[in-house]
């Protein structure tokens, strides 16, 4: 086994072709704004445009990750999402042809709410301690919807984080100790028949703050960091004033007093991202971590905790240590530019994209052509999803199926807002 040091090499992430803007929700909700600005911490969300699936977020996010570092020593891909396009095929096999991906690689699609892409760091951490020689490229991508018109809904959110795991990584290495916390709790589900979960807001929060004590003392039993050792604190953000409610709840178990401007120096620059972009499942945590490095001074030698929550629940509290040299590795700039351009969508069309259902007859259909970036669901043919990775942006040539049935999944004429 080895004993190198192993953590994150690269750290890539992507979001959506759309914005909506929480003032805009706020006018068509009747609400105060501060409901949103204040009371959850969300200024705006990312809304995917009809050709963008958690498949095209995943390649959108792991490509840069692949273009600096290639595929001569991955062996895995480990995607992990709550909102997957298929109850059996991996949706990391579709990022094959997207990304070129070589043949002589393991490929799996991992569940557990919003804590899967916390279990795929942990498994291709310990593949790569078997054989230090191979890389783990892991890929949380998610599209968090819920309910129109719901309490939730302003917490909706969508993005993919791309993170290669690899011995002697350029940007932190992960300690090895952790805390684990699970149990039975039916505070968010989505049974196969929904689109939208079905959500228990007071029991969820309860149960996170729950798995979150747990995972901390578990981890604390096991040799872990003490409180005082850490620099920040990222936590897995639903919305991100539950990363201050958490941070709050673990200083009381700790007897502390929180004190305002001591937490927020804590927490403040791990939700910049987040609160721009809403909840986004598996790489709500991830984003988080994003942020931080992305809007701090120089954190090198410096612990970071990560708390990672799935609701069901499973919780784990782990620390992750920025090496020399880890800010010439981050893509800042890239991680803005990726905000700066989403476009505005209006409020109708907003709520036609999150009213379409995918077709389920098995003809063809094609979906109407409106992301930027560069991969794009194109498609679904005979029930299969066809995706494209056209500069050109032209409609790829597909054979027909079921009578060449033609229809826009989304229609592109809405009204002005």
């Amino acid at each position: 086994m080895s004993t190198l040091p192993i953590g994150i090499h690269d750290l890539s992430f992507a979001t959506t072709h759309y914005v909506l803007d929480h003032a805009t929700l706020a006018r068509h909700h009747d609400v105060e704004i501060g409901k949103y600005h204040h009371g959850i911490g969300q200024e705006s969300m990312s809304v995917p445009a009809a050709d963008e699936d958690i498949v095209t977020l995943a390649a959108a996010a792991a490509a840069p990750v692949l273009d600096r570092h290639g595929t001569a020593n991955l062996r895995t891909l480990l995607l992990a999402t709550e909102t997957g396009v298929d109850q059996s095929k991996a949706a990391g096999l579709y990022l094959h042809s997207l990304l070129d991906l070589p043949s002589t690689m393991r490929v799996v699609e991992l569940k557990q709410a919003c804590y899967a892409a916390t279990a795929a760091l942990q498994l291709g951490t310990a593949l790569i301690a078997r054989d230090p020689r191979q890389q783990v490229l892991v890929i949380a991508t998610d599209i968090a919807k819920y309910d129109l018109d719901s309490a939730a809904e302003a917490t909706q959110g969508a993005a993919a984080v791309a993170i290669l795991l690899s011995a002697e990584p350029a940007i932190a290495e992960l300690d090895p100790i952790s805390g684990i916390h699970s149990t039975d709790v039916m505070d968010f589900w989505r049974p196969n028949y929904r689109t939208t979960p079905v959500v228990d807001g007071k029991l969820s929060i309860g149960a996170y703050l729950t798995a979150a004590e747990g995972a901390w003392t578990d981890y604390r039993r096991r040799g872990g960091r003490a409180f005082d050792d850490f620099a920040a604190f990222c936590y897995h953000q639903p919305f991100t004033k539950m990363a201050y409610k958490a941070h709050h709840h673990l200083l009381k178990a700790e007897g502390r007093t929180p004190e305002p401007a001591e937490v927020d120096a804590l927490l403040g620059a791990t939700t910049q991202y987040n609160r721009l972009i809403g909840n986004t499942y598996t790489a709500s945590v991830y984003l988080a971590l994003a942020s931080l490095l992305d809007h701090s001074d120089d954190l090198t030698g410096a612990p970071i905790a990560l708390l990672s929550y799935g609701s069901g629940s499973v919780a784990e509290f782990f620390s992750a240590v920025p090496v020399s040299g880890y800010r010439d590795a981050l893509r800042t700039v890239a991680h803005h530019d990726a905000l700066a351009a989403r476009k505005p969508v209006d409020y109708n069309h907003y709520r036609a994209l999150h009213s379409a259902s995918p077709p389920a007859d098995g003809g063809y259909h094609t979906t109407a052509e409106e992301t930027a970036a560069p991969y794009r669901l194109a498609a679904v043919n005979g029930h299969v999803r066809v995706y494209d990775h056209s500069g050109s942006r032209t409609r790829p040539q597909l054979a027909g199926g079921g009578g060449e049935r033609v229809a826009a999944l989304v229609p592109t004429d809405f009204s002005a807002e």
